[in-house]
């Protein structure tokens, strides 16, 4: 596999999560990719904001899976974002994307303070075809994905406090013969260096994906 980060700071063109209408009761490739990418917009945008890597004013609240979800106004933020969603996609569509990772580290000393992890797993059989959905699964899929934006709402509350400028990046962990473009390069995994816990964060799956998130973060002893 590869590990790849977008290079591009500024990006003309930004992503627009709109769905292709599936069949009632159908879920296909397609459908369940646009679900997943959908997730990893909000939940990078609630990791941003929770994590304090951007004021608290550049973001707004928006209505998403029954909850108030905080996303990013500022202009320069959306099209990256946007760019990584809509490159993310088309690997996806090709069953290439194996993992997402958030990484927030010091503006400073440029070490990885938290890297936040979301495995992807794809069902090749489902993923060739368009797979029974019931109102009762959609129900379901919303309550899983509910959790885990509710767990990263709550991380504050078990995570170090960040008390120092940060910044992040994205990593995403393909399959070798994923076509990479020129914005994008390899990147090293950026792991934390010295102590560390994990978090796991609860899982979702849309029949085709599944989704399993975990937050590790840099651990040091009192006073050291």
């Amino acid at each position: 596999e590869q590990l790849l980060s977008c290079l591009a700071s500024r990006i003309a063109k930004m992503w627009s999560a709109t769905s292709t209408p599936e069949k009632t009761g159908l879920i296909t490739l397609r459908g369940s990719t646009e679900t997943v990418v959908e997730f990893f917009g909000y939940a990078i945008n609630s990791i941003l904001y929770q994590r304090g890597v951007y004021p608290a004013e550049h973001f707004t609240s928006v209505p998403k899976y029954g909850l108030s979800i905080l996303v990013t106004k500022d202009k320069g933020l959306q099209e990256y974002l946007g760019e990584v969603l809509r490159q993310l996609k088309g690997w996806m569509m090709c069953s290439q994307v194996r993992k997402l990772v958030v990484v927030v580290a010091s503006q400073v000393t440029e070490e990885t303070l938290e890297r936040w992890t979301f495995d992807v797993q794809v069902n090749d059989t489902q993923a060739a075809l368009a797979v029974p959905q019931t109102q009762a699964d959609k129900v379901r899929e919303q309550k899983e994905i509910q959790a885990i934006i509710r767990q990263i709402t709550a991380s504050v509350t078990f995570l170090p406090l960040l008390d120092e400028p940060c910044t992040f990046d994205l990593l995403i962990y393909t399959d070798r013969a994923a076509e990479v473009p020129t914005a994008w390069g390899e990147s090293d995994p950026k792991y934390i260096v010295g102590g560390s816990e994990e978090v796991k964060l609860r899982s979702f799956t849309t029949k085709i994906h599944q989704v399993d998130g975990a937050v590790a973060y840099r651990y040091s002893e009192a006073g050291a």
